[in-house]
This record gives structure tokens, sequence and C-alpha cells, in this order.
């Protein structure tokens, strides 16, 4: 697959998997045995693996949804600038619901490989969203 079809497979596993909350489109667009480079906190390797995780976010922010600021591909790797916005309306990573709403900003590199979501390595404002959700006090101002 061409850098631009790759841009467009990973927009699609966005669109399709996280924000129309279909988990059973992993198994016809993830690679059985997919890295994830930086795991989420209990994931397990493999498609298994990115279900748990996935699973685990949209139970705490059930209706979570990304939007793509900024693509960038080469060859097999895709860079997704990304913001998601959400409300904690689930335990997330033992964390009881807060009905806060968020916005965390991440960086995603992926690796499509013969037409699969292969590998991920995810940069995420992990701390913003514990501050958003009440978990950590706001950053102290200047």
């Amino acid at each position: 697959m061409a850098a631009a079809e790759n841009k467009e497979f990973m927009t699609h596993f966005i669109e399709e998997v996280i924000n129309k909350k279909n988990l059973h489109a992993i198994d016809d667009l993830v690679a059985e045995d997919f890295t994830e480079q930086v795991p989420f906190p209990g994931q397990g390797p493999g498609r298994e693996g990115l279900k748990f995780a996935i699973t685990a976010m949209l139970a705490g922010f059930p209706d979570m949804h990304w939007t793509v600021q900024e693509q960038i591909a080469e060859g097999e790797k895709v860079v997704t600038r990304f913001t998601w916005t959400g409300t904690h309306a689930g335990a997330f990573m033992g964390i009881p619901p807060t009905n806060k709403k968020v916005e965390v900003w991440g960086v995603v590199m992926d690796v499509v490989r013969n037409g699969r979501f292969a590998e991920s390595r995810i940069l995420m404002d992990t701390v913003g969203l514990l501050q958003q959700v009440g978990v950590l006090p706001p950053a102290a101002a200047e």
C-alpha cells in the first residue's frame, strides 16, 4: 500500500472502530500479531490486547470521539496528531466515573503492513486527562 492509502486506512480505523464503536471491525483491520509499543495498563499481546485497550477506554468514556488534526505518512508508517473528547461516565483504570468532560491531545505512530494495522506507539497527554477528571490537581499558575 502507498503512503496515501495507509493514511486513509488509519483514518478509516479511527472512524470505524473508535468513533463508531465497531469493535468487530478489529478482526478485519488488525494483524493477529499486532504489537503495541507502549501498552495500556493490563494490555496483553496481539489483536486481542488492542481490543482490551480500546474496550477499556470506551468503558470509561463511552462517548469518546477522535478527531484527526493532521497526518504524515512515509512508506508503511503513519503519524497522526489527534484530539479526543469524551465524558468520564464509567470506571477507568480504577477511577470511578466523575461525569466530567475531557479533551485530550495525542500523537500515534502506526504501521500498516500487508493491508493490516500491525504496530502502534501512542503518546497521549495522560497527566492532562487525570487533571481533567480530578485525580491530579491542575497545573500551578506561574
